[in-house]
């Protein structure tokens, strides 16, 4: 388990370091563009506007989250692009208002517009609610509960400006990699 660990953090820092490469030595954009995808884009045009979120910040997010996988299921069994619970797609799916049932929520969730759906409206709370990219993020992947007491107990500021501070290892490389993935979208395509 230690070995395997190990290897993805490893493979996790190579990527880092030849995306840093490709930057650094100002690939052509054609390469960028083949390693920044805007896959999915009719859906992601649709539900960003519709909820008022940037379409680069979702791009950044499936990619973190998914790598552009549809039939994606973390070891948590987070399903789809967007890597949603289903706990969180039935009550996302309850504010607007979709009628499903609980049982047909779990397969709908590898549905790549229902899932841009539900994962665009999810994020769009959390950014209210914290008015802060870092804090939505921070919260899309530890959950909301565990950010108000960051914030309660000072752990976090509420600028979200201190993002090397969460005490979750996975959430701060997880913001830290959709920050970075964010600005490189935005550069790429703006």
């Amino acid at each position: 388990m230690v070995l395997k660990k190990t290897k993805k953090k490893i493979y996790i820092l190579f990527v880092i370091l030849i995306i840093a490469l490709l930057i650094a030595f100002r690939v052509p954009e054609k390469v960028l563009k083949i390693i920044y995808p805007l896959k999915y884009d009719n859906y992601v045009e649709t539900y960003s506007e519709k909820y008022n979120v940037d379409k680069y910040l979702i791009y950044a997010i499936i990619k973190a989250e998914s790598n552009f996988d549809n039939h994606a299921v973390s070891s948590k069994e987070a399903k789809g692009l967007m890597q949603l619970m289903k706990s969180t797609a039935k009550d996302i799916s309850k504010k607007l208002e979709l009628n499903i049932q609980d049982d047909e929520i779990e397969n709908r969730l590898l549905d790549p517009e229902f899932n841009i759906n539900l994962g665009t409206k999810y994020i769009s709370i959390l950014l209210e609610k914290y008015n802060s990219v870092e804090l939505a993020l921070i919260a899309y992947n530890a959950g909301s509960g565990n950010v108000d007491t960051w914030l309660e107990n000072g752990t976090l500021k509420s600028d979200g400006s201190n993002v090397e501070e969460v005490p979750y290892k996975e959430t701060n490389s997880y913001v830290r990699k959709i920050l970075r993935d964010y600005d490189i979208y935005k550069n790429l395509y703006n």
